[in-house]
């Protein structure tokens, strides 16, 4: 296969490898992630947590569904009625979703991935819906907004196990390391990469397990091809100090892109 172009933006990346001391991770996982660009924590979250979850998610992503249903089309982007929601920025309107981001779980692993000064950059729920045929195409998280440092951090947390059968991830290991590829749009997003190739894997992931990668991994979704709606919280963390590339914009909202860690200490999220 063809290497891919680098984005225009990216000139000169370097990744920085991630070393110890660790607060929650071990060597192997810290060496997957700087030689593959991912690893997985397994029983991080306990069914408790996962419930709250999902049900501080559900009313906003049901207003979304809703709202989807309403469009000519019943398509937003690359949301679609009956088939995939994004439901964004859910920490602006649920508690437990804002003291989950803080939690002490991610506060380490930002500590482990990132360094000493860390914020929310994104959050949002995505859930694919049964027997919804059609993949998540071939992108980096980078690829979407370009920032500034390029290497931020992905938490993929499933709510429902995800399987081949209902579109858990697939990546490609070491296709962290170039940076920032090329994309292109699509009907169904920001593509970097047009086919598997034969380095793509699977990477089912049972709920209450995290699959952590970095921003630049090349990632895609498969169909939901059962009858049962396959539901994700993803949650993303950069540097303090990160920036939009086009615009300039510094990624510090104060209502969704808070501290997590400031000096190494963990800060708790301001009240809604």
């Amino acid at each position: 296969m063809k290497e891919a172009e680098l984005h225009p933006h990216n000139h000169g990346f370097r990744w920085h490898a991630i070393s110890g001391p660790f607060r929650i991770i071990g060597e192997a996982q810290a060496r997957s992630f700087n030689e593959r660009g991912y690893f997985v924590l397994e029983n991080a979250l306990d069914r408790a947590t996962i419930e709250r979850t999902i049900d501080a998610i559900a009313p906003w992503e049901a207003k979304g569904e809703e709202l989807l249903r309403s469009q000519p089309n019943k398509r937003a982007f690359i949301a679609e009625a009956d088939g995939i929601t994004f439901t964004a920025h859910l920490v602006k309107r649920a508690a437990a979703l804002r003291e989950l981001s803080a939690a002490p779980l991610f506060a380490d692993l930002c500590h482990d991935v990132i360094g000493p000064d860390v914020r929310l950059y994104w959050d949002q729920a995505v859930y694919k819906k049964p027997e919804y045929p059609k993949p998540f195409p071939w992108h980096q998280d980078n690829g979407y907004t370009y920032i500034e440092p390029q290497q931020y951090l992905t938490c993929w947390i499933p709510l429902t196990d995800a399987d081949q059968k209902n579109g858990c991830p697939w990546v490609i290991p070491g296709g962290h390391l170039r940076g920032t590829l090329k994309h292109h749009l699509t009907e169904l997003g920001w593509v970097c990469r047009d086919e598997d190739g034969p380095e793509a894997a699977p990477m089912p992931v049972r709920a209450g397990s995290v699959l952590v990668f970095s921003s630049l991994m090349p990632h895609r979704t498969g169909p939901n091809l059962t009858r049962e709606v396959r539901k994700t919280y993803i949650l993303q963390y950069a540097p303090d100090g990160a920036r939009v590339v086009e615009t300039g914009a510094p990624c510090d909202a104060p209502d969704r892109q808070y501290l997590i860690l400031k000096d190494d200490t963990r800060v708790p999220p301001p009240p809604l």
